[in-house]
């Protein structure tokens, strides 16, 4: 889960768990809240469908369908589809950011009704990084391509990147920063909460290394400590190897020539690195907002990411907020994050 300890090896800003779902707090019940539905479901994804992992292409997604939905049968509705952290799934990322409540509290709020949906990317290493790889599947076009078709198929949404948000925290702020850049034919609006893995980092942690030395299977990975754990899922999503089995990844390694060829496939995934292949896309978005807690390690490159987009003149917000990586994640989501799509969303086919 996302706990307080921050990793100090190459994925600096994942929170270490505690092996117990992590308790945040709730904000007060909003009067008059109407219920929501949620239904939990499967979906296929051709995208992860034969990985070397073994990671299931069928995932599991809830959906959180707005009150008037059963009743308003001719109404559509647009879509935020919102990116869990490391170590979780969507069931316990709704706990989290104790879903429904804070849904049908936002709604009772004033923001504008719509579909929340929470896509399931927990992994064999316990996160996919929202990359594509062969090792752990293609989870980056899982979100924006096989989730997104599957929810327009069958539900009553507004079928248009204007009306389709993306969010999410740490892991999931990663995600969405990824997935933001490169899949702005997709979303309209974007929201990154708390993004780890943002920067280029090194990968020294002798400790960590050789842990790392002695394992040969996946029941071997779910014995490891949290950070060499985090260390094997980066390098499943950034370094895949399919011909170094069983685990069909690279690590940084000892030898100074591995080293440098692993760590520059994982700087090659960081954002901050190549966000400036990606300025086009970013202008295309209607809203983009960020937001840290001001005793979060992260704090440090979400400002970064601020001051780049600032750079290039692509219109953004940023809150520094009092709190740490997880203290404040049913109120962010209740009074800031989906009152933001409400302002940015498209909620009519005819959206200019």
């Amino acid at each position: 889960m996302n706990n307080a300890t921050l990793l100090a090896i190459a994925l600096a800003g994942f929170a270490a768990p505690a092996f117990a779902q992590l308790q945040t707090e709730a904000p007060p019940v909003v009067a008059g809240a109407k219920p929501v539905t949620v239904e939990s479901i499967k979906v296929h994804s051709a995208a992860v469908a034969g990985n070397l992992e073994g990671n299931a292409a069928d995932r599991d997604v809830l959906v959180f369908l707005p009150p008037s939905y059963a009743r308003e049968r001719g109404r559509r509705y647009p879509v935020v589809y919102a990116l869990h952290g490391y170590f979780i799934g969507a069931r316990q990322w709704s706990q989290e950011i104790h879903a429904p409540r804070t849904i049908e509290g936002a709604f009772a709020q004033g923001a504008k009704e719509m579909i929340v949906v929470l896509p399931d990317s927990k992994t064999v290493h316990n996160g996919s990084m929202y990359s594509s790889s062969v090792t752990t599947g293609d989870f980056e076009n899982f979100i924006a391509q096989d989730v997104v078709s599957y929810i327009d198929a069958h539900y009553r949404t507004v079928p248009n990147r204007k009306s389709r948000g993306l969010v999410g925290h740490s892991m999931g702020g990663y995600g969405a920063t990824r997935i933001g850049m490169k899949h702005a034919d997709v979303f309209g609006s974007l929201y990154i909460m708390s993004p780890c893995c943002l920067a280029p980092r090194s990968a020294a942690n002798a400790e960590v290394d050789k842990m790392l030395d002695e394992v040969r299977t996946p029941e071997d990975s779910a014995k490891l400590p949290f950070m060499a754990r985090a260390q094997l899922a980066a390098a499943a999503a950034w370094s895949p190897n399919p011909k170094n089995p069983p685990l069909f990844l690279d690590l940084p390694g000892k030898e100074p020539q591995a080293q440098s060829d692993v760590l520059a496939k994982w700087a090659a995934n960081a954002p901050l690195a190549f966000i400036h292949q990606y300025t086009a896309n970013l202008r295309r978005y209607r809203g983009i907002a960020l937001d840290v807690g001001d005793q979060d390690g992260l704090r440090t490159d979400t400002g970064k990411l601020h001051d780049v987009l600032d750079s290039y003149g692509i219109a953004n917000t940023f809150e520094v907020y009092a709190g740490t990586h997880t203290s404040k994640l049913g109120d962010r989501f209740q009074n800031h994050v989906l009152p933001f799509f409400s302002a940015n969303l498209c909620f009519n086919s005819e959206c200019p």
